[in-house]
């Protein structure tokens, strides 16, 4: 038993879930900072509905941080916790100066599909490792990323 962790996880696939999980938690990060500043900086005919929505997805996305965040914890090792670190692992990238509905929205849409791919990533791990816990958070947050995704590409479509 000796390459199990005390959740009874393989030791190894715990390592590697922990990294991808921190992955996702610098994407998080990353994405919310984006999120915020569209929410601030959003101008034009659809201030209003777009304002009020991107307060909703970074909420969301802050509650999502957390839990990842704790799942790492709970897997035994440590969240990445400075700008500077989700800076260098995130693949996706600050956005800047973006203020129109079109720019704003189609970053986000973006950003959710890196999300989703690397929660799918995560699923398949999760999934041959029998982590059940891991499993259960990233299905929740993979349907609601799915969602948002699609009403994001319905708007575009306006």
């Amino acid at each position: 038993m000796e390459n199990l962790t005390d959740l009874g996880l393989e030791k190894e696939t715990n390592l590697e879930l922990a990294e991808k999980l921190n992955e996702l938690l610098a994407n998080y990060h990353i994405y919310y900072q984006n999120l915020r500043a569209f929410h601030w900086n959003i101008k034009g005919v659809n201030f209003f509905q777009l304002h009020v929505k991107f307060e909703e997805l970074y909420t969301q996305a802050l509650v999502k941080i957390d839990e990842i965040a704790e799942r790492i914890l709970t897997l035994g090792h440590t969240p990445l916790h400075t700008f500077s670190d989700y800076v260098r692992v995130s693949t996706i990238k600050e956005c800047q100066n973006l203020t129109g509905d079109r720019e704003t929205v189609g970053a986000t849409i973006d950003n959710i599909k890196t999300i989703i791919q690397m929660e799918r990533d995560i699923l398949k791990l999760a999934g041959e490792s029998n982590d059940e816990g891991t499993l259960g958070m990233i299905s929740e947050d993979l349907n609601e990323n799915e969602k948002n995704h699609w009403m994001l590409r319905a708007f575009l479509k306006s």
